[in-house]
Parts: structure tokens; sequence; C-alpha cells
């Protein structure tokens, strides 16, 4: 067993997105995966759109996706996640596979694919890399493919400052000059900057249509969150929804989802160009 597997035999991230925090995170994602997915029901009608949700955990958003009508697969690495996600009553195709090579799936099937859990444990350039390839192998020429990274500056605050882990850390190694964390497998969790993004965006040919900051500050403030009434909630909620595009707030927050349309086109030979 890897230590990802044993990570995530123990931490429930369905009982994270269910949180206060985790629902501000949750909510406003899903307000674009609607947006871009109504988009293809008008071309296709609601039946006839193919959603891919790369690691999908135990299904926190493939399975509402697919109760709501919409044709879902999912791929999950970890044994344990993909169990609880089958045990589900839905309609979702889970299989097990992992987000660098996805040879089970074929080319241009699906019209929005989500590549959300991936891009937190994939370490080095190339990895990520190979991630957004396949994501745009199998997603349909025009189709979009949503990203979600985990945020440095999160990092850095959190388990650096708030944490007093910033000494040790510094003792370490684990940041650069500029305070970019320096990852690999044995912290579980990798950490990007916008520059870094637009870099992958860049050697893989996709468009960005728009990024955003799903959960802004919720993930800092976990304990006023918890302190508000519910319509509080609700108002906060609201407020992430308004200033989530703020291009002066994205980055800041503990994720970003990356917007993307496919760049990716067959030609004669079947090789994918841009």
């Amino acid at each position: 067993m890897t230590k990802l597997e044993e990570y995530y035999n123990k931490f429930n991230e369905e009982k994270r997105l269910n949180s206060r925090h985790g629902q501000v995170e949750y909510r406003v994602s899903m307000k674009y995966i609607h947006k871009y997915l109504d988009e293809a029901a008008k071309k296709n009608g609601i039946n006839q759109v193919k959603v891919l949700d790369i690691g999908a955990g135990t299904g926190r958003y493939s399975v509402p996706l697919a109760e709501e009508g919409y044709d879902v697969t999912a791929i999950e690495l970890v044994k344990y996640n993909l169990g609880i996600l089958k045990k589900k009553a839905s309609p979702v195709k889970a299989i097990q596979g992992n987000a660098i090579d996805l040879k089970k799936l074929a080319n241009d099937s699906f019209d929005v694919t989500l590549l959300f859990g991936p891009m937190y444990h994939l370490f080095g350039f190339d990895n990520k890399k190979k991630a957004l390839q396949e994501a745009g192998r199998v997603t349909k020429p025009d189709g979009v493919i949503l990203v979600a990274y985990c945020m440095n500056e999160y990092s850095v605050i959190t388990y650096g400052f708030k944490e007093h882990h910033i000494l040790e850390c510094i003792k370490e190694g684990r940041f650069t000059e500029d305070f970019q964390t320096i990852s690999g497998p044995s912290t579980l969790y990798d950490y990007m900057r916008i520059e870094e993004i637009d870099a992958l965006n860049q050697a893989v040919g996709l468009q960005r249509i728009q990024i955003v900051s799903p959960d802004g500050p919720a993930n800092y403030i976990r304990p006023f969150l918890n302190q508000l009434s519910e319509e509080e909630f609700e108002v906060f909620v609201r407020y992430q929804m308004a200033v989530c595009e703020r291009a002066d707030l994205i980055g800041a927050g503990a994720h970003t989802v990356d917007i993307l349309r496919n760049g990716f086109s067959r030609n004669e030979e079947g090789q994918y160009g841009h």
C-alpha cells in the first residue's frame, strides 16, 4: 500500500466537503461545473453529455452529477475510495485508474472533464503535464476541462505560520528563498502558484477560459464559519460566489479551479496536436 493510499484510508474527503469550509469550495465549484455542463447540454441534450471525473474519490461530485442525468464516468486510484463509490446506489461508471495514464479510456470521449484530486498529489512538472495531456486526449475537441490545484500561500501561512512549523521547514530546506514550497511524495501534497499553472497550460496547449478561487478565505477562518448562523453562512457563500473570479484574490485561497478549453485535435494519422 502506498503512502497516498494509507492517507486516504483514514482521511474522509467527503466529510471535508460537507464541512462548512468544504461546502463553500463545493458549491462554488459546482456553479462552474454546471455552467459548462449547461453549455454542452444545449448542444447535445442532458442525457448525451458525457462527464469524466478523474480522481473522483468517493464520488462527491460524480454521484450528484449522475443523479442529475449526466453520463458520468469516475476514475479513482485509491481502492478504498473506489469501494465506497461503487457501493453507492448511483449510475456512475466507476473504474480504477491513474490520472497520468488513462489507457482504459478512448480519445475524444467526454464533453466535460474534472481533474480535481490528482494535481494535489502529482509531483514535478512532467507528471502534472502528463495528467493534463491525458485529460486533453480523452476530452472532445472544444470540450472543457476543470482542474483544481492546492495553492502555495495557503500552505506557507497555515502549516508554516499558523501551525508553527515555519522554522522547522526553513531548517529542512522546504522553501525556496521566495517561499515556494519544495514538495515530494513524503509530503503527500504539492502546492502551486499561478505562474506555474500558466506554464503547464502553455506546455500542453490548453486555453484558459477562466480561473476561480472556489474557497477564498474559507479555509483560513474555519472556526468563524462554524460560528455563523445559517443565514450568515449563506451570505458568506454568496460573497464567495461574487468575488471568486477577482484576479486580486485568486491564488490566496487554499484552492483554485482552472477552467480550460480543450485545444487538442486529431490529425489524419490519429496523433494529437494543438
